[in-house]
């Protein structure tokens, strides 16, 4: 299984959650690139955020942020050397 460019749109968004609060949200807007409207929408058909805009993470949206954000560090993190 490969990532689709649709996966990577929705990846992309759950990386824009603010982790460290459950208060903060996220809104795409209509005049927002049609891809981020679409990955949002996907999204809240999953049941991974409350609105087809954006608005919070569920609980399960929480655990998919947290898993794409740490795999996000993990790749863009220089490699570390062993001797």
């Amino acid at each position: 299984m490969r990532y689709t460019q649709e996966i990577l749109e929705e990846l992309n968004v759950l990386c824009l959650f603010n982790l460290a609060t459950t208060q903060e949200g996220i809104k795409v807007h209509s005049s927002a690139d049609p891809a981020k409207i679409a990955a949002v929408s996907r999204l809240h058909e999953r049941g991974l955020v409350t609105q087809p805009d954006g608005g919070y993470l569920t609980g399960l949206g929480h655990d998919a942020a947290v898993q794409a954000q740490d795999l996000l560090m993990i790749l863009t993190t220089a490699p570390t050397t062993t001797s």
